[in-house]
């Protein structure tokens, strides 16, 4: 007579305790499907990761700058995937020091097979989600550029809180962005488009500029995510902020 009153409470605390889960546990913009890691970037990634890695540890105020020879204004480039445009704008722009940030190691290690044979000094890679590396990691106002291109819309409905354009990280990026920092966002789906438009509008300090002359002085490489969202039709949008 007494257990089934038991029972149900107990039912009823672990479906407490699973919804206290799900709320707590933190939206990411990506779902991890690393695929192969082939033997060749798998030895890529241990053997170059001395010289092109950034452990974060979840260190407080992270120093970037102590990982380049030589201290020039920091840009991040967030989800670099390939590493095309990243290595494009490395050499296009010695005078800056670019941060990759990628979760997907395969690719990791596969750019840092690139930057090994083309000698390229100023990137520096995190193997990290994006969010937790900026609320714990990256100093207030240490921060020149912050690149998002081509960032996964996630177009269903169910999924939209799964976009990384949120206030959880526009709160960040316009932390770490320095005075006159820029944000640049591009993508070729235009619903996306349109909400980063609302979303951002929301953050006054971040003013939209012209993609005519970029404030960086650089240009967006072409890459295949471009050449694909052109093949199906799709209108390719730049987005450029400054603080």
């Amino acid at each position: 007579m007494h257990r089934r009153p038991l029972l149900l409470k107990t039912q009823l605390q672990h479906a407490v305790t699973e919804t206290e889960i799900e709320h707590r546990r933190p939206n990411r913009s990506f779902v991890i499907r690393e695929g192969r890691f082939t033997p060749a970037q798998r030895k890529a990634f241990d053997q170059y990761w001395p010289d092109y890695g950034i452990a974060t540890d979840k260190l407080p105020a992270l120093n970037l700058q102590q990982y380049f020879a030589v201290e020039q204004p920091l840009v991040l480039d967030i989800g670099f995937g390939a590493g095309d445009s990243l290595l494009s704008l490395a050499k296009q722009r010695p005078d800056l020091n670019f941060v990759g940030v990628e979760v997907y190691r395969p690719g990791i290690g596969a750019v840092m097979q690139r930057l090994h044979q083309q000698e390229i000094k100023n990137v520096r890679l995190i193997n990290e989600d994006v969010v937790p590396l900026l609320e714990d990691c990256i100093a207030s106002a240490s921060i020149t550029g912050l690149l998002v291109w081509f960032p996964d819309p996630w177009p269903k409905k169910r999924h939209h809180k799964r976009r990384l354009i949120r206030p959880n990280f526009l709160d960040q990026v316009q932390r770490v962005l320095g005075p006159q920092g820029v944000l640049h966002l591009a993508s070729d789906w235009q619903p996306y488009v349109v909400d980063m438009q609302e979303q951002v509008a929301a953050y006054p300090e971040l003013k939209p500029q012209t993609s005519a002359s970029h404030p960086l002085a650089i240009s967006r490489p072409d890459t295949r995510f471009q050449q694909r969202g052109l093949r199906l039709g799709h209108t390719l949008s730049d987005l450029i902020y400054r603080r």
